[in-house]
């Protein structure tokens, strides 16, 4: 990762994050697997150089308020511009209006060449709702530059009680996936 050595300040520009759910109950078929994008966000990203002994870090601020509906897949009918409105308000409800979550990086495990077309993990705390938990990023990187990540988490792990309607019949799972994909350009170093 020496060629990327530096500080880098991120944010929708480089890339994009998502939240994948799932569904269950009985009436699961009515509802829609989801994928929420998070618009607002921000991330730094410090890469030591090579034999610095410093280790990389990644720190990373979501607004859970910007949350917009991408896409909806199954269901008994399409998703319409009045459900995707109502999955926005529903996530408010559930999360808060102003609610973030904040990732702070403990260990990067490298696998092969996380800057070339390798793999690895990122280790670290995420905090929601006011609690903290252990999170492991899956990485790989495409290309030099580019990554893409994902984690699985239990809403209920962070204070957070699952979406339920009609009467309890269909529910959002407990797991969501969280997935990423950034790019790192030397233009967007923040000197380090």
């Amino acid at each position: 990762m020496a060629d990327l050595a530096g500080t880098y300040e991120l944010g929708p520009g480089s890339g994009r994050i998502f939240i994948k759910t799932g569904r269950e109950g009985l009436a699961a078929r009515a509802g829609h697997d989801l994928t929420l994008e998070i618009t607002q966000w921000s991330a730094r990203v410090t890469v030591p150089a090579d034999g610095s002994g410093e280790a990389e870090t990644l720190t990373a601020d979501l607004d859970l308020g910007s949350l917009a509906v991408r896409e909806g897949t199954g269901g008994a009918k399409p998703l319409t511009d009045r459900d995707r409105r109502d999955i926005q308000n529903q996530a408010a409800k559930i999360l808060g209006s102003t609610a973030t979550a904040r990732f702070e990086s403990t260990r990067v495990v490298k696998s092969a060449s996380l800057a070339g077309r390798g793999g690895g993990a990122i280790e670290g705390t995420l905090t929601l709702n006011g609690t903290s938990q252990p999170v492991r990023l899956q990485v790989t990187s495409p290309e030099p530059g580019r990554y893409r990540g994902s984690t699985a988490i239990k809403q209920t792990d962070f204070g957070v009680t699952p979406y339920s309607g009609f009467f309890g019949t269909l529910k959002l799972r407990n797991e969501v996936t969280i997935e990423f994909e950034i790019t790192i350009k030397e233009l967007q170093n923040g000197g380090g």
